[in-house]
């Protein structure tokens, strides 16, 4: 089927599958929690630094700037993933035929899956075995530490799926 003509006579590319609309909103959510994820990292580490000097040391800035980092590090990665800006070599990759290209392509995002898939999953586990545990300093329930692994595993899967959309189209 041709692509539709605009008006001006340009083919019109077709709109973006629900997957990749999804992926594309998700990644900007990211992006906003990402940066404000540093913003509160930066916060709590100048207020200890103050504290410690000026003051008696806050005994949970260093428990809170630790978690954010965590956070910050695995929305940091779904962010990467979606951009496909992780490290890679593909000196060897860019020498093989395309169609084989294609297929290692498909290859790494379906191994990525699954490797994502068993975070999501041992992620849940561990929001319940430790369901009931606090965090030392500030006495938070656990369960909202660890419930970045499952969220963020997910997170990523959607955008290995856009990806291997992406990849099948062609585009």
């Amino acid at each position: 089927m041709p692509a539709e003509q605009k008006p001006g006579g340009a083919p019109q590319s077709s709109p973006p599958s629900l997957l990749l609309a999804w992926s594309d909103r998700i990644n900007g959510w990211c992006e906003k929690a990402l940066f404000g994820l540093m913003i509160a990292m930066i916060f709590f580490t100048t207020l200890q630094v103050v504290t410690r000097v000026f003051f008696t040391a806050l005994s949970w800035s260093e428990e809170i700037t630790c978690f954010l980092l965590v956070y910050a590090s695995l929305v940091g990665a779904a962010v990467a993933f979606k951009r496909g800006s992780h490290i890679a070599v593909t000196f060897i990759v860019q020498q093989l035929p395309s169609g084989v290209q294609k297929s290692l392509t498909l290859l790494v995002h379906l191994l990525g899956i699954g490797f994502f898939g068993v975070i999501a999953v041992y992620g849940v586990l561990l929001m319940k075995t430790e369901s009931l545990q606090t965090s030392p300093a500030m006495m938070i329930p656990m369960i909202w530490v660890y419930l970045i692994f499952p969220v963020l595993g997910g997170i990523i899967i959607l955008h290995l799926l856009a990806g291997l959309e992406r990849t099948l189209r062609g585009s």
